[in-house]
């Protein structure tokens, strides 16, 4: 039986979600198709992608024709049967490449972010006749496709969860020292992961880490992840040092151990103003970490508020500080939490229960 070949693509700058999601569709579709990756050349994802084909190419804009070509180059030669792509900005490279490929593949986009506006004018109607399928990773998601893109060229759509990877849990004693390292007392610790932009909302942690300090709370902040703006990190460390918050709030930066984090933490926020999705959250409830997000977005598809996590009012860091102070006060509160997210991540949001289902879809679309 022929091997089924699936090229990964990402020509994202950038190290977020999206990015670290395609190097890890790369590693789990590997288990069951020949795969191969093509990724930017001045990309920070190129070295998370390991143990499988590789190739890198310099993209100047969405419309490059020469960056175009040359993917048309690798589908060919490599006998690709499906072109996945993530990054929404890769759409026109990889219809063009389909064009210029003799080998016509099938191109799948999971869409990773939101859609607002109506796409039927002439580039839109040219670029979404070629696309096969549409994976939302969030009921929401889906709904906006149906509304936004007309029903003729319409691709087909697939819902299908983001999934968390099954954590490796520090033992008691290591988990101790490693928040010793960080808080050094006994601080009540909260956590911020993602990329470090306006749109996630770390300012909303800062002004509500501003509130909280007023009334003598012991907690300690932590804001982890990549700098997409040195203006707003800076802005943000401004912030921090106007409200005398340096002993309150910590820059961690980038971490390849986002899980140690979260364990260490009390609870694990999800500020973004609507998050498509969340994969964060899933990841600290499979950690075993109360949650709290905002009421936006795809949260709303992870979170029961009450249940497995709490809700904040959007963009509302009064709001937030107060859900905060809650988790704070309620021990058995932040327990029961932390069980029933963990147990909702499981079910729901698993990693290789998603995988499955996505080398299932990719399967039965080869044999059509």
């Amino acid at each position: 039986m022929r091997t089924k070949k699936i090229l990964e693509i990402c020509l994202s700058p950038d190290l977020g979600g999206l990015e670290l999601y395609m190097s890890r569709c790369a590693v789990e579709l590997a288990k069951h198709f020949e795969v191969s990756c093509v990724v930017a050349s001045r990309s920070k994802l190129k070295d998370f992608i390991q143990d499988v084909t590789k190739f890198e190419l310099k993209r100047n804009s969405s419309f490059s024709l020469t960056t175009s070509f040359k993917l048309s180059k690798i589908i060919d030669e490599k006998g690709i049967d499906i072109v996945h792509l993530h990054w929404t900005k890769d759409i026109p490279i990889v219809v063009l490449a389909k064009i210029f490929s003799k080998r016509k593949p099938k191109i799948v986009q999971t869409r990773h972010m939101t859609m607002t506006r109506f796409k039927d004018d002439f580039y839109h109607k040219f670029l979404y006749k070629n696309i096969d399928t549409i994976i939302c990773v969030t009921k929401a998601l889906e709904e906006q496709i149906d509304k936004f893109i007309p029903e003729k060229i319409r691709p087909t759509t697939k819902l299908l969860y983001l999934g968390a990877n099954e954590p490796q849990l520090l033992n008691s004693e290591h988990l101790e020292k490693f928040k010793n390292e960080l808080a050094g007392d006994s601080a009540f610790m909260i956590g911020l992961i993602g990329r470090i932009n306006e749109f996630k909302g770390q300012y909303l942690l800062i002004e509500a880490m501003r509130l909280l300090k007023k009334q003598n709370l012991n907690m300690k902040a932590y804001i982890i992840g990549h700098a997409m703006s040195e203006e707003y990190l800076q802005e943000l460390k401004e912030r921090v040092l106007k409200y005398e918050l340096t002993n309150n709030v910590y820059f961690v930066g980038f971490t390849k151990e986002p899980a140690k984090f979260m364990q260490a933490c009390d609870v694990v926020l999800m500020t973004s103003k609507n998050e498509t999705f969340g994969l964060v959250t899933i990841e600290a409830m499979k950690n075993g970490t109360a949650v709290i997000g905002s009421n936006a977005g795809g949260v709303l598809e992870i979170i029961d508020d009450k249940e497995n996590g709490l809700l904040f009012e959007n963009e509302d860091y009064e709001d937030l500080a107060l859900k905060i102070k809650i988790l704070y006060n309620d021990k058995e509160l932040r327990k029961k939490l932390a069980i029933n997210g963990q147990k909702k991540a499981n079910e729901c949001f698993d990693s290789e229960k998603q995988f499955e289902k996505l080398a299932d879809f990719f399967d039965n679309l080869i044999k059509k």
